[in-house]
């Protein structure tokens, strides 16, 4: 592991082990961020496919209906009656945050679908196509929020794997090392001190007794 290239003093001694534990409380929370979008993730998902179920079924219940129309009605008919229908659909998107992630919220507001012609002039099954078309255009709309979503968790969940593993592969490994060669350096430093204090106080006691001799 790659060393940081600093003195081995008593103030790097302090600073380097702060950097250590900031690395490690970073780690930490990092790791608990990575565990709560990948929770996030597999509920989003499940729900997504929750609704795109449901907008399957509200699809083959659309067809089903369109067909029986065009049976009573004739194509060309149904086809011109839907064409007079054009209405627009009101989509609301706003921002909302998960775990500092800008994600969208959905809103389609489906106008109501009052018949233009008699009661009579049209079959059951028409209306009731027009009613599961525009079901179904709603949970596009919460489909669309939930798959942006999962899209945009899971780059996030990537930038905190990448962080996660720098961390702990490479900046908490060298700031161990480098602590212990600051370590290891200043204790040989102590011990050779000592040893030549221990050395100084004998040469003194030596050079004491020699003149107590002489006298």
């Amino acid at each position: 592991m790659v060393q940081l290239k600093v003195s081995p003093t008593r103030s790097n001694l302090l600073s380097v082990r702060q950097r250590l534990r900031l690395a490690h409380e970073g780690h930490d929370l990092l790791v608990q961020k990575r565990d709560v979008l990948v929770i996030e993730i597999l509920r989003v998902i499940q729900d997504a496919e929750r609704i795109q179920s449901e907008a399957e079924e509200k699809f083959k219940a659309a067809y089903a209906a369109v067909q029986e129309a065009r049976a009573a009605m004739g194509t060309e008919r149904v086809w011109r009656i839907a064409l007079s229908r054009a209405q627009e659909v009101d989509v609301h998107i706003r921002p909302r945050s998960i775990m500092g992630v800008v994600v969208p919220s959905v809103i389609c507001k489906v106008p109501d679908r009052r018949p233009r012609q008699g009661f009579g002039d049209t079959p059951v099954a028409l209306d009731q196509a027009q009613r599961e078309w525009a079901s179904v255009l709603a949970l596009m709309g919460e489909l669309a929020e939930r798959v942006t979503t999962v899209w945009r968790l899971a780059l996030e969940l990537q930038r905190t794997q990448r962080r996660v593993n720098a961390l702990e592969y490479i900046f908490i490994p060298s700031y161990e090392e480098t602590l212990k060669y600051i370590q290891d350096t200043l204790e040989e430093k102590d011990r050779e001190e000592l040893f030549q204090l221990k050395r100084s106080k004998a040469r003194l006691r030596k050079q004491q007794a020699l003149s107590f001799d002489i006298t």
